[in-house]
């Protein structure tokens, strides 16, 4: 925008998308003719009346109107961003949402440089790819991107960004929180404490310990290491399997022993909790097989993903006391069918993937999504890559 266009007499006034708009009062006093008031990426003029301005108001609108387009699925609602969220994004992005884009597709698609993925949504396929064609990044809200295909956006030169720092300490509660939960049979207590047809507490009703118990992490990365430190406060004896072994100082501080094979530590544990990524290698990676090698008095807890699990095996498991009991954050779909089989048991916990489901979480996602992404648009680096941020380039 020409700067004397933008504060000269007659200059319209202009009011656009959400988090572009400068709004000013008619009557601010300021050094500079009559004519600018507000600014922003859209140009629908909404009224022409004279205001003043100073040359700081004027100097802020041209800023705002050059913030880069930001889409998101919608604002509020069952899908939608949080308004909470949208303040923060609004700072720095002119957000544009999937019906304002749908609506006028010619002129939005220049505009949109990144996209925000909030709770998996907006969906990214080729399609949408094809028809932005100034998109740099998209920002995933979380850590894990197994609904992104990673391979087909690199290929149109796009970046991806995690989130992997902000979920770590929520998502290594509420493992422990299910472990509580599925050993002390604390949601089955709710129900009889609560329930009209009980008359008195059973005295033989009993679960089991979790302090001094054998815990065995499935993935020892950032989430898999805090729930260590959290179970060492419980004097638990800690397995772990990952791709590549600790250090010796990392595994000394929550006394933490490596095994080499997964089956090691499936015969040893009585909790197993899976912590690992979604991948094509960890896609059902515990199935009929890995359950049989279980303590029959073991418990399969899971806060990464659904499809780590053969949930067939799991139903058959629990059902014939192959395993005593399973508490999952996350299934495979979600929600699950009304009438699928894991619904009807009674030695399971099943929680709507809330494992990062707090307002300090969701709001330390959204401020390492929003640094991620103006670190790509501005050329710079991802903010503490390496140790908190992931970037996914395949090599572009």
């Amino acid at each position: 925008m020409d700067l004397h266009a933008a504060i000269g007499p007659g200059t319209e006034v202009a009011e656009g998308a959400r988090g572009c708009v400068l709004q000013v009062p008619g009557n601010c006093s300021g050094l500079l003719p009559p004519g600018a008031a507000r600014f922003s990426c859209k140009e629908n003029i909404v009224r022409k009346e004279p205001v003043q301005v100073n040359y700081l108001v004027a100097i802020k609108a041209m800023s705002e109107q050059e913030l880069p387009g930001l889409l998101i699925l919608d604002i509020g609602g069952t899908y939608g961003v949080q308004e909470n969220i949208v303040a923060l994004l609004k700072k720095h992005f002119c957000l544009i949402t999937m019906k304002e884009f749908l609506e006028n597709k010619k002129e939005m698609s220049k505009k949109i440089q990144s996209v925000f993925v909030f709770e998996c949504r907006p969906t990214v396929d080729q399609e949408l790819l094809e028809s932005l064609p100034n998109l740099k990044v998209i920002g995933n809200s979380g850590v894990g991107v197994d609904h992104l295909n990673l391979k087909m956006i690199s290929n149109f030169g796009v970046k991806v960004t995690n989130t992997p720092h902000a979920v770590a300490d929520s998502t290594a509660d509420i493992g422990m929180a299910l472990m509580l939960a599925s050993a002390r049979r604390l949601v089955e207590g709710s129900q009889i404490a609560i329930s009209p047809h009980t008359k008195y507490f059973a005295v033989d009703w009993l679960g089991v310990e979790v302090s001094r118990a054998t815990l065995g992490i499935i993935g020892m990365g950032r989430i898999g290491y805090k729930v260590a430190q959290r179970a060492r406060a419980f004097d638990m004896k800690i397995l772990y399997h990952n791709r590549k072994q600790r250090r010796k100082e990392e595994e000394l501080a929550v006394g933490a022993h490596y095994c080499e094979k997964m089956e090691d530590l499936l015969q040893q544990s009585d909790f197993v909790m899976l912590v690992v990524n979604l991948t094509p290698e960890t896609h059902k990676m515990i199935g009929k097989k890995e359950l049989g090698l279980m303590k029959p008095t073991a418990t399969l807890i899971n806060i990464g993903r659904g499809a780590l699990i053969d949930q067939d095996s799991l139903v058959e498991a629990l059902q014939n006391n192959i395993i005593r009991a399973a508490a999952l954050d996350v299934t495979y779909p979600e929600p699950l069918p009304r009438d699928h089989p894991l619904l009807k048991l009674n030695n399971i916990i099943i929680t709507p993937h809330i494992g990062t489901a707090t307002v300090q979480a969701v709001q330390m996602m959204a401020e390492e999504a929003i640094a991620n992404m103006l670190a790509v648009l501005n050329g710079q680096p991802i903010p503490n890559y390496g140790r908190r941020s992931t970037l996914w380039t395949f090599g572009k």
